[in-house]
C-alpha cells in the first residue's frame, strides 16, 4: 500500500469503528511495517514517552553533588548498586537481575539534536524521525532501516500500541493493529461484512486488510460457523476475556514476542507516564514497573530467541538536574538510553559522565549531553543487520557523524 492509502485507512478506522469484531480492530491506529529479512537477530525499540528521568533510573551516587541537587529523590543508601559510581532506582530490581546476568547496559548523558524548546511532541517526532531539529520530518528511522535491508518480504517491522508511531512510518509497506479489542469473528460475519462493503473501495480495502491481519496474527481467535456459540452473552464474555488478556504493557510485549518468534525481526511500541513534574518519588514507579514488566515478558516469552534479541528503550529528552518545588523534575536535555537483551554486551555504563557542577550543565540546569542517542541505534543496526556507515549516515540517520566511533553494545 502507499503511504497515502495507509494514512487514509487509519483515518477511516479511527472515526468509523466498523471493524470492532475483528482482532485487527477498532481502531487500526498504529502503523506496522510488514516485511521479513535474512538473518536471525531481533531488534525491539521502546519509546518512553514523557521524558524519562535517566538520573532517577541510573543514579550517579558517586558524584558528590548529586544528593544535594535532589534531596527528596536520591537514595543515600543505594539498594541496587551497578558500579562504584552508579546505582539503579531502588524499585528496579528486575532490571538489576538483568544487569547481573550481563543482559542490561545503559548509555549515559545522551540526547537527540533537539534543544531548548523542550516540547514533548517535537522531541518525540525528532526521536522517531531520527533527523536533527532543522530537518524535514518525513518518516521514521526504523522504516528507513527496513528499506535498506536486502531481500525484504513478508514481515520484519511491527509497531504495536494505541498511538501512531512515526518511527515505523514511511515508504515501506505499513499496516496496523491495536491490542485493545479482540472480539471473535465468525466466517458468516466475515462474508456478510465483505458483501456490505464490497461497493466502497476504501471500506472494502480496509476491511480486507483487517481480516488479513486477523488471520496472520491470531488465527486461534477465529471461529468457524459450526463451533461459534449461539448465546450472544457467551460470545461477549469470551470477547471480553480475550480483550482483557491483551490490555496493558504486558499484553503488548507478549504479542510482540509472538511476532518475533515468527518472521518479524524489528518491533516498536511505546510506554508513557514519564512526565514527572510533581511527586516523582511515587510517580516514577508505575512507568518503571511497566518498563520492567515489558522487558521481562519479552525475555520469558522469547525463550532461546532472547539470546538473539536487542532492546533499546529511548526517550525524547532527559529532565532537570535539580528537583523542583513540587518534588519532581522538569523537562531537560541529557538523559539515558537503556539497552537490554541476550545479544548485547551488558553489565556496562557507556558514555562519558559530564559532571553536575553548575558550569558543567547545559544552560546551567540540565545534564550536558556527551553523545547523540542515535549512535546507540546505529550500533544496534550495524551489529544486528550489518547496516553500513554510508547507509546509516546517508539514509537512516542523515546528518549523523559516525567518525567518533560506535559504542560496542552488541556482543
Amino acid at each position: 500500500m502507499t503511504k497515502h492509502s495507509s494514512l487514509s485507512r487509519r483515518s477511516f478506522l479511527k472515526n468509523a469503528g466498523v471493524l470492532g469484531c475483528s482482532l485487527a480492530a477498532s481502531p487500526l491506529v498504529t502503523p506496522v511495517s510488514l516485511a521479513a529479512a535474512p538473518g536471525d537477530h531481533r531488534l525491539v525499540v521502546i519509546v518512553l514517552r514523557g521524558g524519562m528521568d535517566g538520573l532517577d533510573l541510573v543514579r550517579p551516587v558517586g558524584d558528590p553533588l548529586f544528593a544535594g541537587l535532589r534531596p527528596n529523590l536520591s537514595s543515600a543508601d543505594p539498594k541496587l548498586p551497578l558500579t562504584d559510581f552508579y546505582a539503579l532506582h531502588p524499585e528496579a530490581d528486575k532490571l538489576h537481575a538483568l544487569w547481573m546476568a550481563g543482559e542490561l547496559a545503559f548509555g549515559q548523558a545522551v540526547s537527540t539534536p533537539y534543544r531548548d524548546k523542550r516540547s514533548h511532541f517535537d522531541g518525540q517526532d525528532i526521536l522517531e524521525a531520527g533527523v536533527d531539529a532543522g530537518g524535514a520530518i518525513r518518516d521514521g528511522w526504523l522504516n528507513r532501516l527496513v528499506q535498506t535491508m536486502p531481500d525484504t518480504q513478508l514481515r520484519t517491522a511491527l509497531a504495536v500500541g494505541r498511538e501512531d508511531l512515526l518511527i515505523l512510518s514511511g515508504d515501506a509497506t505499513t499496516s496496523g493493529w491495536s491490542p485493545d479489542v479482540t472480539l471473535p469473528l465468525s466466517e458468516a460475519s466475515r462474508l456478510l461484512m465483505a458483501r456490505v462493503y464490497d461497493g466502497d473501495p476504501l471500506f472494502s480495502s480496509a476491511l480486507g486488510e483487517a481480516m488479513d491481519l486477523t488471520d496472520v496474527l491470531r488465527p486461534e481467535l477465529l471461529r468457524n460457523a459450526d463451533d461459534a456459540p449461539n448465546d450472544p452473552s457467551e460470545v461477549m464474555s469470551d470477547a471480553m476475556m480475550m480483550a482483557k488478556a491483551h490490555r496493558g504493557t504486558t499484553g503488548i510485549a507478549t504479542f510482540t514476542a509472538e511476532m518475533l518468534k515468527q518472521d518479524t525481526r524489528i518491533a516498536s511500541f511505546s510506554i508513557g507516564g514519564w512526565d514527572t513534574h510533581v511527586g516523582q518519588t511515587s510517580g516514577f514507579k508505575r512507568p518503571l514497573k511497566n518498563l520492567q514488566d515489558a522487558i521481562m515478558t519479552l525475555k520469558t516469552e522469547l525463550g532461546p530467541i532472547w539470546g538473539k534479541t536487542t532492546v533499546l528503550a529511548m526517550t525524547e529528552f532527559g529532565r532537570t538536574v535539580r528537583q523542583n518545588g513540587s518534588k519532581g523534575t522538569d523537562h531537560g536535555t541529557g538523559g539515558t538510553v537503556i539497552v537490554a537483551g541476550g545479544a548485547i554486551r551488558g553489565g556496562k555504563i557507556y558514555g562519558d559522565w559530564p559532571g553536575l557542577a553548575e558550569e558543567d550543565l547545559y544552560n546551567r540546569r540540565d545534564l550536558m549531553p556527551t553523545a547523540d542517542i542515535r549512535i546507540y541505534a546505529a550500533a544496534a543496526m550495524q551489529g544486528l543487520f550489518n547496516a553500513t556507515a554510508s547507509q546509516i549516515e546517508g539514509t537512516i540517520f542523515p546528518g549523523l557523524d559516525l567518525s567518533p566511533g560506535l559504542p560496542g553494545i552488541i556482543a
